[in-house]
C-alpha cells in the first residue's frame, strides 16, 4: 500500500483537524503516514496545542465528532510520523522547545523522502 504524506500549512482549526482525520484514517487502514507541518500549520504540533482552545474544538466534540484532542494521541498510537518544518517554525517565530514529544524537526527533503512515491495531500 502506498505511503501518504500530509502537508499542513494552515493554522486554521478546520484544516488541522481534517489533516488528523485523514492521517488517522489512512494509518488505521495500514498505510504509512507522514504529517509535515509548516508555517502556521506548525501550531498543531506544539505542546500544548493552541488549537485546543479554538471554539470549533468544543463545538465539534459537543456534536460527537472526534476533535484534535482525541485525534492527536490516536495518530501517535497509530504510528503517524510527525515532522515540523524547521524553516516554517522559524517563519512563525516559534521555538523548537515548544514541540510536542516525539515530533521531529526537519525540512522538506526529509518529508519528500519519507513519502517516496506515495501520495501527498496539502491542507
Amino acid at each position: 500500500m502506498a505511503s501518504l504524506g500530509i502537508l499542513l500549512e494552515s493554522g486554521a482549526h478546520a484544516r488541522a483537524h481534517y489533516a488528523l482525520v485523514v492521517a488517522a484514517g489512512a494509518a488505521a487502514l495500514g498505510r504509512e503516514v507522514t504529517l509535515f507541518a509548516t508555517n502556521a500549520g506548525c501550531r498543531l504540533l506544539l505542546e500544548p496545542c493552541p488549537l485546543l482552545d479554538d471554539p470549533r474544538e468544543a463545538e465539534i466534540t459537543r456534536r460527537g465528532v472526534a476533535g484534535i484532542a482525541t485525534l492527536l494521541p490516536a495518530c501517535v498510537e497509530l504510528g503517524v510520523r510527525r515532522i515540523v518544518c524547521e524553516a516554517g517554525l522559524r517563519a512563525e517565530g516559534l521555538e523548537r522547545g515548544a514541540l510536542a514529544a516525539g515530533v521531529e524537526l526537519a525540512g522538506i527533503a526529509t518529508f519528500l523522502e519519507a513519502v517516496g512515491q506515495g501520495q501527498i495531500v496539502t491542507l
